[in-house]
């Protein structure tokens, strides 16, 4: 289960999650929908531990996500990510050994 408790994320003054409060049911498929700079990005990232909240709290299971050791086997996502050279072409991305 996900559980966020008044999860809100400030880059400066700018409010880029604002009091956010939901509930994710284990087993049920759920998206985030909105137009860009909505916050869907920013609030799975903080979910994953991946960015820290200004203020609330967000759980996986009861526990913070970022306090697993594993936590990658127990939660996958792909998030779109800008720190790439986006005139690279798939290929051009694959990591060789």
């Amino acid at each position: 289960m996900i559980e966020s408790t008044r999860l809100t994320k400030r880059y400066g003054e700018t409010v880029a999650v604002d009091n956010l409060t939901f509930t994710v049911e284990p087993g049920k498929v759920t998206g985030f929908l909105g137009p860009n700079g909505a916050g869907k990005s920013t609030t799975l990232r903080m979910i994953l531990g991946l960015n820290a909240p200004t203020s609330g709290s967000v759980t996986v299971d009861g526990v913070p996500f970022s306090h697993r050791p594993r936590g990658l086997r127990h939660v996958g996502a792909l998030l779109e990510g800008c720190d790439r050279d986006t005139r690279q072409r798939g290929n051009g991305m694959i990591l060789k050994p």
